[in-house]
């Protein structure tokens, strides 16, 4: 049972700090898409 926890500490803090990062870029990675975008519009109406 102990080995159990081991494992479970070993292994679960690191995936569920990789989850909580990978939450936390995909908002900012959709917020730089929409940045993208707008600058690409931007530049055609320029044009």
């Amino acid at each position: 049972m102990e080995n159990l926890y081991d494992q479970i500490a070993n292994v679960g803090f690191p995936i569920a700090v990789a989850t909580y990062l990978l939450v936390r870029i995909e908002g900012k990675l959709n917020l730089l898409t929409d940045s993208i975008d707008e600058l690409t519009k931007s530049i055609m109406n320029l044009r």
